[in-house]
């Protein structure tokens, strides 16, 4: 995996989900010191989803940002690009839909959705901007987008330290837990990349969104965006 930009080629990055897919979701616990949990539902309760509504889950990976959805009733499509995530999670819960596919070309038809969400995937997108375009597409006219995604910490003296642990301490964590280390340092390398939380709204805007706001989580550390798709 080369260096973490916004110029990703697809083969390789799914190539790495592909390669982590079985420890992922407890790597992703470690990692964020156990947060994760309380960012889900942060996240969940921003789609406001309800019985009878269908919900895009984006970059779903093994589905477990699906489960909220699905145990509640909700009708939910687990849509990922990595073969090795859609397996572990096709295993884990087959009672969920599980959709191979591309974010920047989904299989699904025009204002089928009545919301959209992608959790901490869309800065591994190619081009995140067509993403939120295709996201436009699918979901209906007055739907929802929620977007979680590191971001940029608003203390300047805790942001210093966060990208300290990012470059510093996840590396030799991910060596002692995980089968490719080097997959994480490429993840901590895309977090830097990433644009602050007016940058992304910025682009969720000029995709064709309106009315977007964000919650700052854990000092900043994750952005949840939401918009909604115009009427007409």
């Amino acid at each position: 995996m080369s260096r973490a930009s916004l110029e990703k080629r697809p083969e390789e990055v799914q190539a790495m989900f592909d390669d982590v897919a079985a420890r992922y979701d407890v790597m992703n616990d470690i990692l964020s010191l156990g947060q994760t949990r309380r960012w889900r539902k942060v996240i969940v309760d921003a789609v406001g989803a309800k019985r009878g509504q269908r919900v895009l889950d984006l970059a779903a990976g093994t589905g477990t940002s699906s489960e909220p959805y699905a145990d509640a009733g909700i009708s939910v499509v687990a849509c990922d690009f990595s073969q090795g995530m859609l397996k572990v999670g096709k295993r884990r819960r087959p009672d969920i839909d599980f959709v191979a596919g591309d974010a920047t070309n989904l299989p699904f038809a025009d204002n089928s959705f009545d919301a959209a969400t992608i959790s901490f995937g869309l800065r591994n997108v190619n081009e995140p901007k067509k993403a939120l375009a295709e996201m436009l597409r699918v979901v209906k006219p007055g739907g929802t987008l929620v977007i979680a995604e590191f971001s940029h910490p608003t203390f300047a003296p805790f942001r210093t330290v966060y990208t300290e642990y990012l470059m510093r301490a996840l590396p030799p964590v991910a060596r002692t837990l995980s089968s490719n280390p080097t997959a994480y340092v490429y993840l901590a390398e895309s977090i830097r990349a990433w644009p602050a939380q007016d940058g992304l709204a910025e682009w969720i805007e000029s995709a064709g969104w309106e009315s977007c706001r964000y919650r700052n989580l854990t000092g900043g550390i994750v952005a949840v965006h939401r918009a909604t798709k115009p009427l007409a």
